[in-house]
């Protein structure tokens, strides 16, 4: 990956332009000392203690590492891919990563299937996370310095059917905690982790609300958790009070993301609508008026 240098970091070292210009890491940094040619100045060697001038190209060349989740032929939608970066779709009842009764059916082994019969082998880094039922986009890196990179510089959004009317724009600011004697449910109280959610009511039709949700805070949970506190909880949320009459899981699904890229910094935004559920919407409230 190249980095040119402009005026303004002119006669700063090598390291302090490549953690705080570029964001690589300061393990990536240690393990490009340790790579053939992992820092070079227009093309040859360079040490992190050297002196930058405006025009340099500063290249690193980002070791590959070992993918050690096993590849699995499951069906995986690519949305959007480069030598970068690489998004998905996907889809409900798919865990993100493997977990205890889940090892072979999730997006990693997907991804690991996908990108090895592409001949790249490379970690499955997920941005961020989606939980089993929710579906959407999955932004992953095929490099460290990348997953670095975007976790800093990525913003989503969320679709989301909630039960009641919701009108206008609104802010959930409530603290979650950990709910006592479980290990994965949230319930907003005292004690808990601040957490913002930004909403924008779509629109409103038989009791039901569309939404799209922006997260100011990463939480566990936060979405589902949040409009049931508020009471509107997600359609097919039993966990969280919703109905499951009309919908099986909940209706939660990332629907957009921004983000820069690591190589060009140019913004970049990849839409993906929720077609499952909002089919399923049209089919029983939308078109019957049930």
């Amino acid at each position: 990956m190249d980095f040119k240098v402009d005026e303004d970091f002119d006669g700063i070292s090598v390291k302090n332009f490549l953690r705080n210009h570029c964001s690589v890491s300061a393990r990536l940094l240690a393990k490009l000392k340790r790579t053939e040619n992992g820092v070079t100045r227009n093309g040859k060697l360079i040490k992190s203690i050297d002196i930058l001038r405006a025009g340099d190209v500063i290249t690193i060349s980002v070791p590959n590492d070992k993918n050690e989740v096993e590849p699995v032929n499951i069906p995986v939608d690519v949305v959007y891919e480069d030598d970068t970066v690489i998004l998905f779709n996907k889809p409900p009842y798919m865990p993100v990563h493997p977990v205890h009764n889940h090892k072979l059916d999730t997006l990693a082994n997907a991804a690991a299937y996908y990108s090895q019969r592409a001949g790249e082998y490379y970690a499955f880094r997920a941005v961020n996370r989606l939980d089993r039922n929710t579906s959407g986009l999955v932004l992953c890196a095929k490099n460290s310095y990348a997953v670095n990179f975007l976790a800093k510089n990525t913003e989503k959004v969320y679709t989301a059917l909630c039960e009641g009317i919701l009108k206008g724009n609104g802010t959930i600011d409530m603290p979650l905690r950990l709910k006592e004697g479980h290990t994965i449910q949230r319930e907003i109280g005292e004690g808990g982790v601040r957490a913002i959610t930004h909403y924008k009511a779509i629109v409103s039709r038989f009791n039901h609300t569309l939404v799209e949700c922006i997260l100011e805070t990463g939480r566990t949970h936060q979405i589902r958790t949040h409009f049931s506190g508020i009471g509107h909880p997600l359609a097919g949320d039993d966990m969280y009070g919703g109905s499951t009459e009309y919908f099986k899981r909940q209706c939660l699904h990332c629907s957009k993301i921004d983000f820069l890229h690591p190589k060009t910094h140019k913004t970049m935004t990849v839409v993906c609508k929720p077609d499952d559920w909002i089919g399923e919407l049209q089919n029983k409230f939308l078109q019957t008026g049930s």
